[in-house]
C-alpha cells in the first residue's frame, strides 16, 4: 500500500521486452553478442540488488520494495504508505489481528 506520490518509485520488471526494437541499443547496434552484464555494468557491485539491505521498522522482516520502509503487512495494519510512511488510511474502525 503506497501512497500517490510514491507510486511512480515503485520498482520496474526486471527484464524487458526483448522484440521491442524501441531500445536504443539495439537500434545503434552498440549490444555486444556474449557480453557479460555484471561486469560491464559501471558501478559494479554498488548497483547490484541486495535483497537483505531494507529491513521493515517494525518487525525487521526484509521489505520487497527497494525504498520501502515497512512491509507491506506493517503497513496495511498501521494504514500507512510503506515507502515514505505517511498515514494514508484510518484503521481505528477497523478489527485486525494482532499476528
Amino acid at each position: 500500500m503506497v501512497c500517490k506520490k510514491c507510486e511512480k518509485k515503485l520498482s520496474k520488471v526486471a527484464a524487458p521486452d526483448p522484440f521491442a526494437s524501441s531500445s536504443s541499443s539495439i537500434r545503434d547496434g552498440t549490444r555486444k553478442v556474449g557480453e557479460n552484464k555484471l561486469l560491464s555494468r559501471p558501478g559494479g557491485s554498488r548497483n547490484r540488488y541486495q535483497p537483505y539491505q531494507n529491513k521493515c521498522k517494525d518487525c525487521k522482516q526484509p521489505c520487497t520494495q527497494n525504498q520501502a520502509k515497512y512491509c507491506h503487512g506493517c503497513a496495511y495494519r498501521k494504514g500507512l504508505c510503506s515507502i515514505c510512511g505517511k498515514a494514508i488510511l484510518d484503521t481505528s474502525s477497523y478489527v485486525m489481528s494482532n499476528k
